[in-house]
């Protein structure tokens, strides 16, 4: 079982900043490729899964990590509190409209997990009902893997100190200002709360779909590290072209 106090937040000594700059921009480079391949072949899907504590920084892996990407195929959903339209249907009602068509990137801002996170921490809903969410989730998940969706699951892991300074850095930087929220520093105090139900999560979410732990306390590290799973995995799904005819109408580029 993962223990998260255990689990680095930052990149090892050995790990050279600059080079690993210079390597996020090839890899890049190949996702925009490798992007350009899905769409065409419009085989499979590809959901992004971002979870993380507030100010772990999920706005700036999506503005940062994809941004040699072609817009017209990947799509970002943020998942806030539920509207009073959401909360008359089932939890993962808000969801379904955004997972990916065949050939398309969908990223998740949050996502389906908060709907576990948030009522457990502020008891909102009935402990039973909770409990059984977890199952729904997996099987909503293997639902979307048997219709062709590959799911990456990133956890954003941030020290407490990082949080604090970021969160700081919204009330004093006038181009973050927009963003502080007075429930951000009210949640700090649910911290342990937090990282013990995402170790649940990680347990009873897994193993079909594994959770990756980034390491998010430096940017450049966390991109590089999102970056490369992402590369990884699509390389694995040993996409090819479709014929010429098809190619014309699919192509991205």
């Amino acid at each position: 079982m993962i223990n998260l106090s255990k689990e680095s937040t930052g990149p090892g000594k050995s790990i050279d900043k600059k080079a690993t700059q210079e390597e996020l921009l090839k890899l890049q480079e190949q996702m925009s490729s490798l992007q350009n391949l899905l769409f065409a072949e419009k085989k499979y899907s590809l959901l992004i899964i971002l979870q993380g504590m507030d100010a772990a920084g999920k706005d700036g892996t999506i503005a940062h990590v994809f941004s040699y990407m072609n817009p017209m195929g990947v799509n970002v959903k943020a998942f806030k509190e539920p509207t009073p339209e959401e909360r008359e249907h089932d939890f993962l009602w808000r969801v379904h409209p955004h997972v990916p068509a065949k050939g398309m990137i969908e990223i998740f801002n949050r996502s389906h997990y908060e709907d576990i996170l948030v009522p457990t921490v502020h008891k909102t809903v009935e402990k039973q009902i909770i409990e059984r969410r977890y199952s729904i989730i997996n099987s909503f998940e293997q639902n979307l893997a048997d219709a062709g969706t590959v799911i990456l699951k990133f956890f954003l892991h941030i020290s407490k100190k990082e949080q604090k300074k970021r969160i700081e850095e919204r009330l004093t930087i006038p181009e973050k200002k927009w963003k502080y929220d007075p429930a951000d520093s009210a949640e700090e105090h649910n911290w342990d709360a937090y990282m013990s139900l995402y170790e649940k999560i990680f347990e009873a979410c897994s193993p079909e779909f594994p959770w990756s732990i980034v390491p998010a306390d430096h940017k450049w590290y966390r991109n590089y590290f999102i970056a490369k799973e992402i590369v990884k995995t699509l390389k694995s799904l040993k996409m090819k072209y479709p014929d010429k005819g098809n190619l014309m109408t699919n192509n991205l580029s």
